[in-house]
């Protein structure tokens, strides 16, 4: 996991990439007593992927890089209904290389795969595919304290 504090953006600013650079293009969601937060969060993120050129795909090599950021978001959130109390906003952000996403809650705890990972058991598998579909993933507390950051950052499609 790459648990970096440059690499989540301060509140108010656009998110970055690991290597620090803006990205090009950033989408904000709020999504702080959202009911359905996960199908809002993946209809917002696919109407971005539609907006930058991902969707609809060309090739099966792109439509797999989209289908893997809707999963992600969808993992993301997710984990933050259950065990931080729901997301209060998600970003997006686009460069030609990379795309971060950020969900943002007010949870204390730290996400993370479950080890060892158990294929068959049900549910904890969320962070195990974020590592597995991601570049790089990582965790950010809030400068005040209370909740954090989680991000992640898939290559853009070829």
């Amino acid at each position: 996991m790459g648990d970096t504090e440059s690499a989540a953006s301060a509140p108010g600013q656009p998110p970055s990439g690991t290597s620090g650079r803006p990205l090009r293009q950033v989408r904000r969601l709020r999504l702080v007593g959202a009911a359905g937060a996960v199908a809002r969060a993946r209809d917002f993120t696919r109407q971005a992927l539609q907006d930058w050129g991902w969707l609809p795909a060309a090739t099966a090599d792109q439509q797999a890089a989209a289908e893997d950021v809707l999963l992600v978001v969808s993992e993301l959130v997710t984990n933050a209904c259950l065990h931080a109390s729901g997301p209060e906003e998600l970003r997006i952000g686009s460069s030609p290389k990379l795309l971060r996403l950020e969900v943002v809650d007010l949870g204390s705890g730290s996400p993370a795969p479950r080890t060892p990972h158990r294929a068959g058991r049900p549910g904890g598998h969320g962070m195990f595919i974020v590592q597995r579909l991601c570049l790089d993933w990582g965790v950010v507390r809030s400068p005040e304290g209370t909740g954090k950051t989680v991000w992640a950052e898939l290559a853009a499609p070829s």
